[in-house]
């Protein structure tokens, strides 16, 4: 699949270096045009056309009262997992923008997440050639013991970047 927007481009190039390097690259990418992800330390594991993995690593820095990943960090990590994904298919000349997020916080979360988005070709499409548009993601946040302790849904809209 060929980029159409400068962080397509971005990501198609890194994705080019080896595993690791490719992991940092991406995680100092996205840390650098979203502070707030480089603030919480999101790692981005991988990301590709059609998939995003992400990891939050439970430090001080995201942790609640009870020394779990915060709720407001697990959302973070959704967000980004699913945002990232969107933003390399929306074209330059339009914006993508967060319009809802729905969160159900099921269980508690033990140690680390990690929140893995997908894209059918269908979506990927419909982003791409959609002057303006919104699509809804699930996104699987886990922890360190395989338990989903947030079920995430996040849509997802974009728009041109100058108004008619």
């Amino acid at each position: 699949m060929s980029p159409v927007n400068k962080l397509g481009r971005y990501v198609h190039k890194i994705n080019q270096q080896g595993p690791w390097l490719r992991s940092w690259l991406l995680t100092q990418l996205f840390g650098r045009a979203i502070k707030f992800a480089g603030t919480a330390s999101v790692q981005v594991a991988e990301l590709d056309f059609s998939h995003s993995l992400l990891k939050l690593k439970n430090k001080t820095k995201v942790q609640n009262h009870i020394g779990s990943v915060h709720a407001a960090a697990m959302s973070l990590l959704g967000e980004s997992a699913s945002g990232f994904l969107v933003g390399v298919h929306v074209p330059d000349d339009r914006i993508p923008l967060l319009k809802s997020m729905h969160l159900d916080y099921v269980k508690r979360a033990s140690g680390d997440l990690t929140a893995q988005a997908q894209l059918t070709q269908e979506q990927i499409q419909f982003i791409r050639s959609t002057e303006k548009g919104e699509i809804s993601i699930k996104v699987q946040i886990t922890d360190s013991v395989n338990v989903e302790p947030v079920l995430a849904e996040f849509v997802w809209a974009w728009v041109p970047k100058k108004r008619n």
